[in-house]
């Protein structure tokens, strides 16, 4: 396993210092993903009862 770079100076800064326009569009990007996530977690339980229909209707057509 490779050794761990070390982050630079301004990795370790928050976005809030660095340009106010990377902090703006990182934060923005966050926000979307969680939202996203959000949105994939409320879709999950239906994916899953499909997915498992769709199971139960092989197993009846080999039957």
């Amino acid at each position: 396993m490779a050794a761990k770079k070390t982050r630079t100076k301004t990795a370790r800064k928050p976005a809030a210092k660095k340009a106010p326009k990377v902090a703006k569009r990182r934060t923005t990007k966050r926000r979307a993903k969680k939202g996203a996530a959000k949105k994939a977690a409320k879709k999950a339980p239906a994916k899953k009862r499909a997915k498992k229909a769709t199971k139960r209707k092989a197993r009846a057509k080999k039957a």
